[in-house]
């Protein structure tokens, strides 16, 4: 049996802390290796091997950065990570699932750091115009209520550095996501309260509707 013909699209899953992402993302996966869809999954930060490296220093607890430093940190690994590795798969026609992409970037440094101020939101703006010539097709943003998702985080792993910030800031980053789903018309809210396999049922709808119709 061949194997079905999609364009390739690129798909970026958003959210807080705890929200499940990586099970979300696993579970597309699934569907597409059912499907015989070719794809690649990736991340960010990080995705590429030089972006890896910056994705350690950005996460590492110890790193004392201010956060101009981080912001333009986050772009260098993002252009490296596209160029390298997001492009080159869309010109192969393989699909990009990606683990956070430059919505993140607006949600935890624009609104987390930045406090949602409009002149800090435009440096970010300025920053993707430049550098980021591929938006997502789709952005699937996993809504849960931050201190649920930060309950969940809590029993993973000891806490990166973004994960040692207060309640307040996963809030703001929260305020950030909401503003950009009243934005972009690529967004997609997915409920995240259910269990997985309801979770990851509303994905694939979305997928189908959004991505998978003539």
């Amino acid at each position: 049996m061949s194997k079905p013909h999609f364009p390739a699209r690129f798909i970026s899953f958003e959210g807080t802390e705890g929200v499940g992402k990586t099970t979300a993302i696993k579970a597309l996966a699934t569907k597409f290796d059912e499907l015989g869809i070719d794809y690649i999954q990736t991340r960010e930060p990080g995705g590429s091997p030089f972006a890896e490296k910056l994705r350690a220093l950005l996460l590492d607890p110890a790193t004392q950065i201010n956060d101009d430093t981080e912001l333009l940190l986050m772009f260098a690994a993002r252009s490296d990570h596209l160029q390298s590795v997001i492009l080159p798969a869309l010109s192969q026609n393989k699909w990009v699932i990606c683990d956070r992409f430059v919505d993140s970037t607006t949600a935890y440094q624009g609104f987390g750091r930045g406090f949602g101020d409009e002149r800090y939101l435009a440096k970010i703006n300025q920053l993707t115009e430049s550098f980021v010539p591929k938006l997502p097709d789709l952005t699937l943003w996993l809504d849960l209520p931050v201190d649920l998702g930060m309950s969940r985080a809590g029993k993973r792993s000891a806490a990166d550095r973004f994960e040692q910030q207060q309640l307040e800031f996963f809030s703001r980053v929260y305020d950030g996501f909401a503003y950009l789903a009243n934005r972009e018309a690529r967004f997609c809210r997915i409920d995240a309260q259910g269990n997985a396999d309801e979770v990851a049922l509303k994905i694939w709808q979305a997928v189908q509707s959004r991505l998978l119709t003539n």
